[in-house]
């Protein structure tokens, strides 16, 4: 089985057993994860980047978006939260959008 040493959905372990496979995981401490969730946000804005049709594009925004929620869950907040600061700044200096 490859290696990959990268984070993945914690449902992953069960489909790699479902497959007949055994998956050698372990829990990255805090530090570890938080580092962790940046790199996989960066590749998926790549993936997002370089994606030619539209839904592999929106297949890579709600995995962008998968991780901008597990990075607020983190700092103890909601995208709801989130996105009332998003929409706070957007009054205050405008959007990337007309």
């Amino acid at each position: 089985m490859p290696t990959y040493n990268k984070l993945i959905r914690n449902k992953i372990p069960q489909i790699i057993k479902a497959n007949g496979k055994t998956p050698t995981t372990r829990i990255l401490n805090e530090d570890e994860y938080i580092e962790e969730l940046c790199k996989k946000t960066q590749e998926e804005l790549t993936e997002y980047i370089e994606a030619k049709i539209k839904p592999h594009k929106l297949e890579e925004l709600s995995d962008l978006l998968e991780l901008i929620n597990a990075l607020a869950e983190h700092e103890g907040t909601t995208l709801e939260e989130i996105n009332n600061i998003r929409k706070k700044k957007a009054e205050e200096r405008g959007g990337f959008s007309d």
